[in-house]
């Protein structure tokens, strides 16, 4: 059996230390002695050299007694402090770039760049770019067709962005911010309720000529004719339960050409995701070129990039 002192000097801590771990329950003791000093088991020696081991990794005392108390728990609590380390990191990853940003601009861009980066949380969170795509949604969406469509428009935040990258996340977190998109007004033609279109039918047909529009993209072509914009075409058709004719396609490229636009949104994720992945606003825009191409449209709505979606 250790006294308080032996076992501090067998395990090379101090006397504090070992009271300190016996006084929150990691290190019990085995027995008191007739004058009523602590007494501690064989065991008590490695018992303690693991507990400094697991405080060496920053483990909080509740877990480390985790640790020592369940058979399975270091899996877990490792797991658990590596999630947190990570957030960590990515927050000082944010911080600094947004430091240098900041370093790196006049005085005048300063105080508008500070107020943006002010805004964002750290680490970066995309639940309020989520709850806009939400809303700008049409109603009546199968849920999860809706978090389909969300995950591809809403771009992750990159773990080790570069200045002009937390610039540009933070204009886009300023921009969802800002819009009202549940305004009737904002809502493009195609939403309206009195439509009585099958959103569905639209958003999945869809998604699937973007995916075919991105090779496209990639390759610089111009918009063109071909099984992407057949795909396109045939979204909105059977989401309306009509035929794609000439007709049909006429009326099309007239009614998206009048739709709001939210170019800005866009604009924005591409500088923020790069060239080499095309946004869906991008496959959108190109899409539609295609469309006026084919129809002989000139002159639609102009729009401040060559990314956007009007759907």
């Amino acid at each position: 059996m250790w006294s308080i002192g032996e076992l501090a000097e067998q395990a090379g801590v101090s006397v504090k230390t070992v009271r300190f771990y016996s006084d929150r329950g990691l290190l019990p003791e085995a027995a008191r002695s007739t004058g009523g000093h602590r007494r501690y088991g064989p065991g008590a020696v490695d018992r303690l050299r693991l507990i400094r081991s697991l405080r060496t990794l920053d483990l909080p005392v509740p877990e480390v007694s985790r640790v020592l108390d369940e058979e399975d728990a270091m899996e877990d609590v490792i797991a658990a402090q590596l999630r947190d380390l990570g957030c960590r990191l990515a927050a000082l990853r944010w911080r600094e770039a947004a430091l240098q940003l900041l370093q790196d601009c006049t005085p005048r861009e300063r105080a508008e760049r500070l107020r943006l980066i002010a805004a964002v949380p750290l680490p970066p969170d995309t639940t309020v770019l989520a709850r806009f795509w939400r809303r700008w949604l049409p109603p009546r969406m199968p849920a999860p067709l809706v978090a389909a469509v969300v995950e591809q428009a809403v771009p992750q935040p990159p773990d080790a962005p570069n200045p002009a990258q937390v610039l540009s996340f933070a204009r886009l977190y300023a921009f969802v911010s800002g819009v009202h998109v549940a305004a009737a007004h904002c809502q493009p033609e195609a939403h309206r309720s009195d439509k009585g279109y099958r959103p569905a039918v639209l958003y999945e047909g869809l998604g699937e000529a973007y995916a075919l529009a991105s090779p496209e993209l990639r390759a610089r072509r111009p918009g063109r004719e071909g099984e992407a914009l057949d795909c396109f075409v045939s979204a909105y058709a059977r989401s309306h339960g009509t035929r794609d004719t000439p007709g049909f396609r006429r009326g099309l490229a007239a009614v998206l050409s009048r739709d709001p636009r939210i170019d800005r949104y866009w604009q924005l994720v591409a500088e923020l995701t790069g060239p080499s992945q095309p946004t869906a606003g991008a496959a959108h825009d190109w899409l539609l070129d295609a469309l006026d191409a084919q129809t002989g449209r000139t002159g639609s709505a102009p729009s401040t990039s060559k990314d956007t979606w009007s759907t």
